[in-house]
């Protein structure tokens, strides 16, 4: 018996043969049995012993000389074919049908008591190992236990605004520059209870969750997201910034000045900025009017991702504000103004890619599927009767697989 085996092997591995086993240890896509067979067969062409093997193929004894047999009756092709040993050794493939089970199930049914299938319930439920279940779930590409938070925009206007923002990013217009506008607003200056400790091999640094609220300030931020290349005042990825107690019309108006300030006066302004009343005040609209180099352009409802300042803000949240510690709204504020200034010495812009016709394909694509899952009820409400909000649905879909619907720039 293996088990009992006291006498070493000693195999001789022909050089072509050496090559093949060597190439299946090499290659990513062998698999891990065959990978381990062939490192065992390997190493006992070149000498070694039992215990050496077995350290090095990380393996036990009695697999050594297993597979040191198995190559010795049939070869390479043995170790390839032979299915192994063990209760679930060659098992068959599970059927069609109820692979097919498990995906439905996943996709369109839910259990009894929960929101979402875990492996080992929906294994349960179908009657299989909960690793078959986990098998098809990734050939398949499903994953339950993620989910991802989305909102169409119910603008009447979508393509139309989509075209126009775009067209600036893709196309920007001569003389002038594209500014992307936004406030960030009620940042806190946060200070922790505690010192945290700090990281060290094998433990990440700490914070405590609990802290220490000092006040708040909003970032009033105008990025330079698109520019021609005959504009040389500014650069493409500046940043004017300021912070300020509130977010109301008037500290619009005085963040407005400060970037007619800033901007040199022969280039005219292209402001990217979301539906935000404050934006559309009637003293906004009378400074504007006596300033009209400056032009804004609103971005959907519900469409904050075409604004290319929310990128930015994700930005200098994730690198300055998340983990900061803050004694004071000053602190707070001489922070955030040191990371702008640190990033206007070498401005680095965010490039925009996306096509206006492959946002509005995709955008007509999910109105379709929201259209065909959404229930049929009697009730007006909040767009009206159900055949007005599925005639509005359709409306957008037509509207997006129109032709014309492409970048341009604003002139």
């Amino acid at each position: 018996m293996w088990g009992m085996r006291k006498i070493e092997a000693c195999l001789y591995v022909a050089p072509s043969d050496r090559m093949v086993l060597e190439r299946l240890i090499a290659d990513g896509k062998t698999p891990q049995k065959l990978a381990a067979r062939a490192r065992i067969a390997a190493l006992s062409g070149r000498g070694l012993g039992t215990t050496a093997i077995a350290r090095e193929a990380r393996v036990s004894k009695p697999t050594v000389w297993r597979w040191q047999e198995a190559f010795l009756e049939g070869g390479i092709e043995r170790l390839r074919k032979d299915k192994g040993k063990g209760p679930r050794a060659g098992k068959p493939r599970i059927g069609d049908e109820l692979r097919l089970k498990i995906v439905t199930m996943t996709a369109k049914e839910k259990p009894a008591n929960a929101t979402h299938w875990s492996a080992r319930m929906l294994a349960k439920a179908v009657g299989v190992g909960h690793t078959t279940v986990q098998r098809v779930w990734k050939e398949h590409g499903l994953k339950p236990h993620l989910t991802r938070s989305f909102k169409l925009s119910n603008d009447p206007n979508f393509a139309e605004k989509v075209q126009d923002i775009v067209g600036l990013y893709l196309d920007p217009p001569l003389n002038a520059i594209v500014l992307s506008i936004d406030e960030k607003s009620q940042i806190q200056a946060l200070d922790r209870t505690q010192p945290g400790l700090p990281m060290k091999k094998g433990r990440a640094g700490t914070m405590t969750h609990d802290y220490k609220r000092n006040g708040t300030t909003t970032l009033f931020a105008a990025l330079v997201a698109a520019k021609p290349e005959n504009v040389t005042q500014m650069r493409a990825g500046q940043v004017i910034g300021a912070c300020m107690p509130r977010h109301r019309a008037k500290e619009f108006l005085k963040f407005l000045k400060k970037i007619d300030r800033t901007v040199p006066k022969p280039l005219r302004i292209h402001a990217i900025c979301d539906n935000y009343r404050t934006h559309k005040t009637k003293e906004v609209q009378a400074w504007l009017a006596k300033h009209p180099r400056f032009k804004l352009h609103f971005t959907p409802t519900s469409s904050s991702w075409l604004n290319l300042v929310e990128r930015l803000f994700a930005e200098i949240t994730r690198q300055r504000i998340r983990r900061g510690v803050f004694k004071s709204v000053a602190d707070l504020e001489a922070a955030i103004a040191g990371w702008i200034a640190e990033r206007n010495a070498k401005p680095k812009p965010f490039k925009w890619t996306a096509k206006a016709d492959t946002i509005l394909q995709k955008n007509a694509r999910a109105r379709m599927v929201l259209e065909n899952s959404m229930p049929v009820s009697s009730s007006p409400g909040p767009f009206g009767h159900p055949a007005r909000r599925i005639g509005m649905l359709r409306s957008f879909a037509c509207r997006a697989s129109n032709p014309i619907c492409r970048p341009m720039g604003i002139l």
